[in-house]
C-alpha cells in the first residue's frame, strides 16, 4: 500500500534518543516511516535539550511534562498533556508505547484515529512493584486492551498472553537492534581487563533482573576472570553493591551510555550474563546478540523466544556456576553467535520492524 498516513508517537520522553527502550524505538521507526512518504510526531518532553521542530524529517511535539518535579506522578501528566494535544490533530494512527501512565487517559484517545498499543512486558509482574502498584497495573493493562483498536506484542510469550486474555486483535512485532560496524579492542584497557578473559553483564539494578544469582555464581566459579556490572543508583543496586564491594572478582561500574564503549565490551567478553526474567523482548538483549557475544540466560519463556535455543541457559546460580566453569572458547561458541547475527539480520532490523509496523497501521485502517 502506498498511501500516506499521518501518525502520532506517544509514551516516549523524547527524540534523540536519551533515556531508553522506547525513546530508542521512536527514533529508529520514525525516520524510515518519513521516508516511505508519511508523516510522523513524536511527542517530547518539554526539558528534553534538543529542541528543534524536527529532526531527520521527523516532526517533535514538546508537551509540558513535570516529571523532574513529582517523579512518577509527573508521567501521568505529561501523557495527559500528549493525548489532549493528540486531539486536535487529525492523526490517522496513534502509537501507544507502554500503558502503564497512558492506560488512565483512554477516555480522552482522538476518537479520530486508529490506536495501536505496543504492550510492552507484563508490568504487574515485576517484583519491583509494590502489591498496590501490581494490582493498578494489571487494570491498567486492561484498559489499555480495551481502549486499543490493536495490541502490539514484542515477544511471542506476551503475543500468547494477550491472545488468551483479551479480545482485541493484537500482532508480533519484535523489537530492533544494529550490528556494530566495528568493535574497539583498545576499549578493555580503560578497565583494566583483556580481550575474552572477563564476563559482562548489563541490566538495571532490579530483583527480577538476577545480578545478585549471577554474582554468587561468579563466586562459584572461583576463576581469575572478572565479572564486569554496569547498572544504576536504585537502592536496591546499593545495597548489592554494599554486600559484595570487598569481592575482587565483582567489578561495579557505572552506568555507560556510549554505545560504542558498550558495544566493544560486549564484543570481547568471555560471557554476556543476561538475567532479566520479566518482560517481552529485551533491547539488551538483542544488542548481545548483534555484538557476536557468547550470551548465558536466565531459563524463561522470554528470553528462550529470542534466543532460539542459541545460548547456554540457567535457572539458579549453581547452573550458572557449571556454565562459567565450562569456559566454552569463540570457535565452540561460534554457532550460536552466528545464528544470533543472523537472527538480528533477518528478524530484527530496525527496517523489517518499520515494515511490520506500517502493515500494522494499514490493517488497523480496515477495523
Amino acid at each position: 500500500m502506498s498511501n500516506s498516513l499521518k501518525i502520532g508517537i506517544i509514551g516516549t520522553r523524547g527524540i534523540p534518543n536519551r533515556y531508553g527502550g522506547f525513546e530508542t524505538f521512536a527514533a529508529q521507526i520514525s525516520p524510515r516511516l518519513v521516508a516511505r512518504g508519511h508523516q510522523v510526531f513524536v511527542y517530547c518532553s518539554h526539558d528534553q535539550a534538543y529542541r528543534q521542530a524536527t529532526i531527520n524529517g521527523v516532526n517533535l511535539v514538546f508537551r509540558y511534562n513535570p516529571e523532574s518535579l513529582l517523579g512518577t506522578a509527573g508521567q501521568f501528566i505529561y501523557d495527559l498533556n500528549c493525548n489532549l494535544h493528540s486531539r486536535i490533530h487529525p492523526f490517522d494512527v496513534i502509537l501507544h508505547l507502554g500503558y502503564t501512565s497512558d492506560a488512565v487517559w483512554t477516555g480522552l484517545w482522538s476518537s479520530r484515529a486508529k490506536h495501536l498499543t505496543n504492550m510492552d512486558g507484563m508490568e504487574w509482574q515485576r517484583s519491583k512493584y509494590a502489591s498496590p502498584v501490581q494490582s493498578y497495573l494489571k487494570k491498567a493493562e486492561k484498559r489499555a486492551a480495551k481502549g486499543s483498536d490493536m495490541l502490539i506484542a514484542d515477544s511471542t510469550a506476551i503475543l500468547d498472553y494477550l491472545e488468551s486474555h483479551y479480545p482485541t486483535p493484537a500482532r508480533f512485532i519484535s523489537y530492533g537492534a544494529e550490528i556494530p560496524g566495528s568493535f574497539d579492542s583498545t576499549v578493555q584497557g580503560r578497565f583494566v581487563v583483556d580481550p575474552y578473559l572477563y564476563d559482562l553483564l548489563i541490566a538495571r539494578a532490579e530483583p527480577e533482573n538476577n545480578i545478585e544469582m549471577a554474582i554468587e555464581a561468579k563466586l562459584g566459579e572461583n576463576s581469575a576472570v572478572p565479572l564486569l556490572i554496569f547498572s544504576n543508583e536504585t537502592n536496591f543496586g546499593i545495597r548489592m553493591k554494599g554486600r559484595y564491594r570487598h569481592e575482587k572478582m565483582i567489578r561495579f561500574e557505572q552506568a555507560n551510555y556510549l554505545e560504542e564503549v558498550l558495544n566493544s565490551l560486549r564484543h570481547y567478553s568471555r560471557y554476556y550474563i543476561h538475567g532479566h526474567s520479566a518482560g517481552g523482548t529485551n533491547p539488551s538483549l538483542l544488542e548481545a546478540m548483534a555484538c557476536g557475544c557468547r550470551i548465558l540466560a536466565h531459563d524463561n519463556r522470554f528470553n528462550r523466544s529470542v534466543l532460539a535455543g542459541n545460548a547456554g541457559f540457567y535457572k539458579d546460580a549453581l547452573q550458572l556456576t557449571d556454565l562459567l566453569k565450562q569456559n566454552w572458547s569463540v570457535e565452540e561458541f561460534l554457532p550460536q553467535t552466528q545464528k544470533n547475527l543472523e537472527a538480528i539480520r533477518t528478524n530484527h532490523h530496525w527496517d523489517f520492524i518499520t515494515d511490520e509496523y506500517e502493515r500494522a497501521f494499514y490493517k488497523a485502517q480496515e477495523l
